[in-house]
């Protein structure tokens, strides 16, 4: 029992790491608060699903046209001032957001302003904080297990953030929301600036940009297994992900709840991706997952075609927990694979390409989908959506072998 204690928090043992993930405990709790109360604010101000979907689709596709220059800079640049300036954007994000609020001057078009500004920070700052990681290590080997436990974080934050919401929402109103999240800030902002980082960073010899990124695109071209992944990826949060648009619907107008429903069916998700998280930390063997990422997304296909035709809480619950699992186990096990085989003078722009599949495919999708719960409901959206993540896993499922052959020649170069 003590062996896989140690095993599961094992990339604690390093000092930067430690302060780095303290950070993150707190900040992306009071997140997790801020995204609920968005999500509240604009329904309650609108009552429109489309404009749900619209507030998805901008606090992550400027991330699309930012994320490979984040990348190409955190080959290039100290990333761990280059992630204290992301972190103190965003808290001046939500600090406008607060004042907004809190004053009664929010209006939609607020909303969406700000939501587009997320997003461009969303954009620098997920390649930046993904390629980060393993400079705050002291032993290497440790990457898979930090890549885990940053995960669970996340996802405990996911659990507890949305609970508290419903809370603060149903007492004080949302612009708290979004002041407890600005403060939040300070917490990861002091830690990155305590952090000492002693192992030399590997960056890439300066080039053009564009020649820069075309090397980036070539080097993950080349490598199948990266390709099967990424491609994976973007499918899920085309087709999958942008379920999450439509809980407040589902919340409110199927389940007939309030806003503490949504914060019980959002921390049901956060649930279910810390337990995801903590299955991957305890777990040494990288090179399982490649096998791991198809079950997970036809496991997640599954359930949302289940999850469709719910109509009690409790089972809405169980089935959102699930989906936070399978959830889990695609992203973070494609992320450590990813960090894991690239090389690491183009770790940065393999993460943005990372980023790119993820965060660039969802906002599309959730378009799609408010356009399609306005026009279709809420059950036959989520019906489609699970019926093509299933058959994205069964392509993987098929070029799997192709996919391993090309794993073992990558990891005996």
């Amino acid at each position: 029992m003590l062996a896989l204690f140690k095993d599961t928090f094992r990339a604690l043992r390093s000092r930067n790491y430690r302060l780095f993930i303290g950070g993150q405990l707190i900040s992306l709790a009071g997140t997790w608060i801020q995204q609920v109360a968005i999500s509240w604010l604009i329904y309650r101000l609108t009552h429109s699903v489309w404009l749900l979907g619209m507030v998805a689709f901008l606090n992550q596709a400027p991330g699309v046209l930012i994320a490979p220059l984040a990348g190409l800079m955190a080959d290039r640049y100290d990333r761990r001032r280059l992630l204290m300036a992301t972190q103190s954007l965003a808290m001046i994000q939500a600090m406008i957001l607060a004042v907004l609020t809190l004053s009664g001057w929010i209006q939609p078009w607020h909303i969406l302003v700000l939501a587009a500004f997320t997003g461009v920070i969303t954009g620098l700052d997920i390649p930046i904080r993904q390629s980060l990681v393993l400079d705050l290590l002291d032993q290497p080997e440790d990457l898979s297990n930090a890549i885990s436990l940053n995960s669970s974080v996340f996802n405990g934050s996911r659990l507890v953030g949305p609970a508290l919401a419903g809370l603060l929402i149903s007492r004080v109103g949302e612009g708290v929301c979004f002041l407890i999240n600005g403060l939040s800030f300070c917490a990861v902002i002091a830690a990155l600036a305590a952090i000492r980082i002693r192992r030399e960073q590997t960056f890439e010899a300066p080039m053009g940009y564009w020649q820069s990124l075309q090397e980036g695109l070539q080097y993950v071209y080349q490598h199948p297994p990266m390709k099967a992944i990424l491609g994976l990826v973007g499918l899920t949060s085309l087709v999958g992900l942008p379920y999450s648009v439509l809980i407040p619907v589902y919340a409110k107008d199927i389940l007939q709840g309030n806003v503490q429903t949504l914060g019980w069916l959002m921390g049901a998700v956060g649930a279910g991706a810390l337990t995801g998280a903590i299955y991957l930390a305890s777990h040494k063997a990288v090179e399982r997952l490649l096998k791991l990422l198809p079950f997970a997304v036809f496991g997640f296909g599954l359930i949302m075609l289940l999850f469709s035709g719910v109509r009690s809480l409790w089972l809405a619950m169980a089935c959102l927990y699930l989906l936070g699992l399978g959830m889990m186990l695609l992203f973070a096990s494609s992320n450590i694979l990813l960090q894991t085989l690239a090389d690491p003078k183009k770790r940065g722009r393999v993460m943005s390409l990372y980023t790119l599949a993820y965060i660039g495919m969802y906002p599309i999708g959730s378009l799609c989908v408010g356009w399609m719960g306005t026009h279709w409901g809420v059950s036959r959206t989520l019906q489609l959506g699970g019926f093509l993540t299933i058959l994205g896993a069964a392509c993987y499922f098929w070029a799997y072998p192709h996919i391993v052959r090309a794993h073992q020649r990558l990891t005996a170069a």
